[in-house]
């Protein structure tokens, strides 16, 4: 029983051991931490500061502070639960939209984009947040961005009126994208003009050759009236390189593709100078 009554008179009287100022010592000093890149150190002293801070006037921030440490390590889980807890912690409606963002610009990070378009789906039709239409449009177009849907970045980035530069880049990769769907068109109808479409040639030239030699070998096996022969050489031969050109095809604009994406990722991690997730 005279645990719990020390334990009692521990929270009673914790205010009186950490006033206001040793409270603000607290936070300079795991903001400083932070500031130097000590991340994880400055998560333990920030949760010194919630514990001993009774009146919560630090709540918000030194959960922001948590979450922002915990995102730069890359435990995304972690970083979305202090960023919920400063979201519960707000204040005002700017803190509850800045808590909002942060959990958005991490499930952007870590390309759950279905959610991240929930949350801003829903931001945007809170009438709280109306004065906030083009920082949800611009989050919208970097979720597009890691989505790997270009155009419609484009579209959501042309509605905040200040970012032409992630416009047209956005523009530019949508452009340069090869068409999955038709490559696979075209091999449909002619075998190996889907690895032409996507410049492979060689391989669209054996694939054209091969679907050609196979073929014909088929019909002439059939009008020959060798049933057994032309069925061998369509299940076998003919079909296995036909359907191998279709999976050819795919594969090649998607990794063109992969290609096309991951360096304009580059180009935006090491040249834009604006804000990113």
């Amino acid at each position: 029983m005279k645990y719990i009554y020390l334990i009692l008179i521990f929270f009673t009287v914790r205010q009186e051991i950490f006033p206001q100022d040793a409270l603000a010592s607290q936070f300079n000093y795991a903001k400083e931490i932070y500031n130097e890149g000590h991340y994880f150190d400055s998560i333990t002293e920030f949760k010194r500061l919630i514990f001993f801070d009774s009146s919560g006037k630090y709540n918000f921030t030194a959960n922001q502070y948590i979450g922002n440490a915990y995102k730069a390590g890359a435990k995304f889980s972690n970083a979305i639960n202090y960023y919920t807890l400063a979201e519960i912690n707000a204040e005002n409606y700017n803190e509850l939209f800045t808590a909002k963002i942060n959990i958005i610009r991490v499930n952007i990070l870590r390309r759950t984009t279905n959610r991240a378009f929930q949350l801003l789906d829903s931001l945007n039709c809170d009438k709280k947040f109306s004065n906030k239409k083009k920082e949800i449009y611009y989050w919208k177009g970097w979720a597009y961005i890691f989505a790997d849907d270009w155009q419609k970045a484009s579209g959501a980035f042309a509605l905040t009126d200040s970012n032409e530069t992630l416009q047209k880049l956005c523009e530019k990769v949508d452009k340069e994208e090869y068409s999955v769907l038709f490559a696979q068109i075209i091999s449909h109808l002619i075998p190996g003009s889907g690895q032409f479409y996507t410049g492979n040639y060689l391989s669209g030239l054996l694939s054209l050759a091969w679907n050609g030699l196979w073929g014909y070998l088929a019909v002439k096996a059939f009008v020959a009236d060798r049933i057994f022969d032309g069925l061998m050489i369509t299940n076998f031969l003919w079909l296995r390189f036909y359907s191998g050109n279709l999976q050819n095809s795919k594969n090649f604009a998607e990794e063109k593709n992969l290609k096309i994406a991951n360096k304009a990722l580059k180009y935006l991690q090491y040249n834009y100078s604006g804000t990113k997730p």
